[in-house]
């Protein structure tokens, strides 16, 4: 660490007082072995190790992005980096820090590389809340080898992360934690003399409890016990009672980010929830993204975007419920839009399904793309302009409406695509009506061609 005057008192502080630093802080691994979870990636012979073992030559350390939600151990992994290794290790947060910052780091990491022959391992914390410029004045010092980079963010590196940096570092994926890797971590602290020092002890149901509050987070479930085991010293107890985690810790909150991946998985489950007509699931994600506050706007989209994409014709009032539901949602806001949205999702959930209107356009958007357009017939062209009909346009069409039944058996589509069949409706909820429809439409305009799936 490379820390200025207030950095270095507190941590002076923190040696001398360790009780004044969070639980989470106190308990962070020193050493690699100390680390719970994340096993796949301390194996020997790892990125990880090597940097710790300090291992360089020709297949030196590479730099490392890694990606994890929070709670998981990436500033831990950085930290047990900074303890180990014999390299100078400097640290900056995304939050704060911008190019000139990082520029300082890479001009001193050259002069300590060119004078002294010392390494630099730059650890960079959020770094997806760089912008692009930001992650670009990376790129030399990284591609050089001039400074060892150690990367952590919270949000999808593949749409957060530019793709040179991705390329030129390894990627390292962390895992949410198990309860067995958050039980070993609380029964640590409960008895260590960094931690709580056998101050207080955690009956089974209230560390079940703890461990649900957790929700695979390391620093919500010490931040936890810790609040809760205050709350017990304090009253003279000598354990952290069911009751009294409950009263400390009055909600779960939820995991879910509005600007990371929480945000796409959660969304994507309610839409599969919904094309899977589980109306349960659906409410229960619907639920957690209220919970988390996501913005109600972007909800009644997705439900819009399912009521064509997942059911269409077979309920052709999935569409405007749907559009209902985005302009209420529009008008009135939270909390009163959580009925709006759940009404519409529940209509959707139950409603029968068909992605026939989806296949439709996506398989005449195929045939487009490979070519198969043509002129438009004559007949069908443009005739409302002087010269047209000297060139033939709308010569000879059959106006639909002066024909018996209303359609006119004549030819609307180009040659190249004139025999191809397109829609094929489902037998399911409303589209059997529509099914009965385009087969005796296809039949008066002598359209017996193949569908465009089987061909």
């Amino acid at each position: 660490m490379e820390p200025d005057l207030f950095t270095a008192a507190a941590e002076d502080r923190q040696e001398k007082d360790p009780s004044s630093s969070p639980l989470a802080v106190r308990m962070r691994p020193r050493v690699l072995d100390e680390v719970v979870g994340q096993q796949h990636l301390l194996k020997p012979g790892s990125p990880l190790r090597r940097l710790v073992e300090g291992s360089g030559g020709p297949a030196g350390a590479s730099s490392v992005i890694l990606w994890g939600p929070p709670g998981t151990g990436k500033t831990t992994l950085a930290y047990v980096v900074s303890k180990a290794t014999n390299k100078r290790f400097v640290e900056l947060s995304a939050i704060t820090a911008g190019v000139k910052e990082v520029r300082a780091v890479i001009e001193s990491a050259r002069r300590a590389t060119g004078g002294f022959g010392k390494e630099t391992v730059l650890f960079l914390d959020e770094i997806h809340r760089f912008s692009k410029a930001q992650q670009d004045s990376l790129l030399p010092a990284v591609e050089n080898r001039w400074v060892t980079l150690i990367a952590a963010t919270t949000e999808n590196p593949y749409f957060s992360i530019i793709s040179p940096l991705l390329s030129r570092s390894l990627l390292l994926t962390l895992e949410s934690l198990t309860d067995d890797d958050l039980r070993d971590l609380l029964r640590r602290a409960l008895t260590d003399e960094r931690g709580l020092g056998g101050a207080v002890t955690l009956p089974e149901d209230a560390e079940a409890h703890l461990l649900r509050i957790a929700g695979g987070d390391a620093r919500r479930a010490l931040t936890a016990l810790e609040a809760a085991a205050g709350a017990a010293i304090a009253t003279g107890e000598a354990e952290i009672t069911l009751e009294t985690l409950e009263a400390t810790v009055d909600r779960a909150a939820v995991k879910y980010d509005r600007d990371g991946d929480q945000h796409y998985d959660v969304a994507s489950a309610l839409i599969k929830s919904i094309r899977g007509s589980d109306v349960d699931a659906a409410l229960h994600y619907l639920a957690r993204m209220i919970e988390a506050g996501e913005d109600p706007r972007f909800i009644a989209r997705r439900l819009m975007i399912s009521a064509s994409e997942d059911i269409g014709l077979a309920d052709p009032t999935a569409l405007p419920t749907a559009v209902a539901a985005a302009q209420a949602v529009a008008m009135i806001g939270f909390p009163e839009a959580a009925l709006t949205l759940s009404h519409a999702t529940i209509a959707l959930a139950l409603a029968p399904k068909s992605n026939a209107a989806t296949l439709a356009i996506s398989a005449a958007q195929d045939d487009v793309r490979r070519g198969l357009a043509g002129p438009v017939p004559a007949h069908l062209r443009d005739g409302h302009y002087k010269g047209a009909a000297k060139l033939g346009h709308a010569q000879g069409y059959v106006y639909p409406h002066d024909v018996q039944g209303g359609i006119a058996a004549q030819q609307y589509a180009p040659d190249a695509v004139r025999d191809r069949q397109y829609y094929t409706p489902t037998r399911y909820g409303a589209e059997a009506r529509y099914a009965d429809v385009v087969e005796r439409v296809r039949e008066r305009l002598g359209r017996s061609g193949e569908s465009a799936e089987s061909s």
